[in-house]
């Protein structure tokens, strides 16, 4: 949604959203440690993406690089997309022999508002590894995949 000068509110297209968020995820976000970008450049609905997590400093996950798979259905931005990580990994939030992030135990997600994107979620995973009661998980080996 983006504010007009007269303040009232348009609605952006969903694929309008995506492009704007594939830009984003093309220049890298923040210092570099979450990025993301399409599976398929010819997929013209713009439904199945690529995140990737760098493990932040000072927890089990520092240096490991996690891969993630996002779909977003054709109810994106209005509902969350789905997240399933690809590399095998241990957290609260993530189902232990699907890799499916689950809503229910991911706020974001269990909260989703529309203005949220996929770079919300992947940075929002990654202060997830950094949490107290998933950073010092035991971590199944590194290169594992679900």
């Amino acid at each position: 949604m983006t504010l007009r000068s007269d303040g009232s509110s348009v609605v952006v297209p969903r694929n309008f959203r995506l492009l704007e968020e594939l830009e984003r995820g093309e220049k890298g976000i923040g210092d570099g440690t979450v990025s993301y970008g399409m599976d398929d450049g010819d997929d013209i609905y713009m439904r199945s993406w690529t995140g990737t997590i760098i493990g932040p400093l000072n927890t089990v996950h520092e240096g490991r690089i996690y891969q993630l798979k996002l779909f977003c259905d054709k109810d994106y931005p209005e509902k969350p997309p789905s997240v399933r990580f690809y590399s095998r990994i241990n957290m609260t939030c993530v189902n232990h022999e699907t890799g499916l992030v689950e809503s229910k135990k991911f706020g974001l997600l269990a909260n989703w508002r529309r203005e949220y994107t996929m770079e919300d979620i992947l940075t929002q995973l990654k202060k997830e590894m950094a949490a107290s009661h998933n950073r010092k998980l035991v971590q199944p080996p590194e290169g594992t995949y679900f």
